[in-house]
């Protein structure tokens, strides 16, 4: 029996609305007396697996590989559950690092970190909302949404990487 997406709708919707709400919240919480200092390059580097599954993830759709594309796409989602909890720890536990470059570099930063947050809070619900059709069965709509949903998430993940290595060299 397929699962309805649609009892998924609400809470999809809730935590669209919750996360970002919550890691937005607590940038204002610091937590002192923890040194989580190896966490960025090790989320940054789940950004760079997240990208790379969800290009084999692709190949592998488009090979008709269906089971190794929803696998991957699973570990996909556990690895931007992995992250998410990295990068709140780090930044409840420590103070943020200015970007220290300087000229057009500074307005690159700038842009990509700008698109990178805004479309990381955009993909949340794309990516449930995909997930949950394809979990029901429903294909053709998930195909469909899975168009949008696959170019923004790969974006977010490949500008996450990008964003630490530009800001990296200004860590403590």
């Amino acid at each position: 029996m397929k699962e309805n997406p649609e009892q998924y709708k609400k809470l999809i919707i809730v935590l669209s609305i919750v996360i970002p709400i919550a890691v937005a919240a607590l940038f204002g919480i610091k937590i002192r007396g923890y040194d989580l200092s190896f966490l960025p390059p090790m989320y940054a580097s789940i950004n760079g697996l997240t990208a790379i599954l969800l290009t084999a993830s692709y190949i592998s759709i488009k090979n008709g590989k269906r089971s190794r594309h929803e696998f991957l796409n699973k570990t996909c989602l556990v690895l931007s559950g992995l992250f998410l909890v990295m990068y709140i720890l780090y930044h409840i536990t420590s103070e943020a690092t200015p970007f220290g470059g300087e000229g057009y570099v500074k307005y690159v930063y700038y842009f990509i970190l700008i698109t990178h947050i805004t479309l990381s809070v955009t993909v949340i619900p794309l990516v449930l909302f995909t997930f949950s059709r394809a979990l029901a069965g429903n294909f053709e709509r998930h195909k469909r949404l899975a168009k949008f949903t696959f170019p923004l998430w790969l974006y977010v993940a490949v500008t996450g990487v990008i964003v630490y290595l530009m800001i990296s060299p200004y860590y403590k």
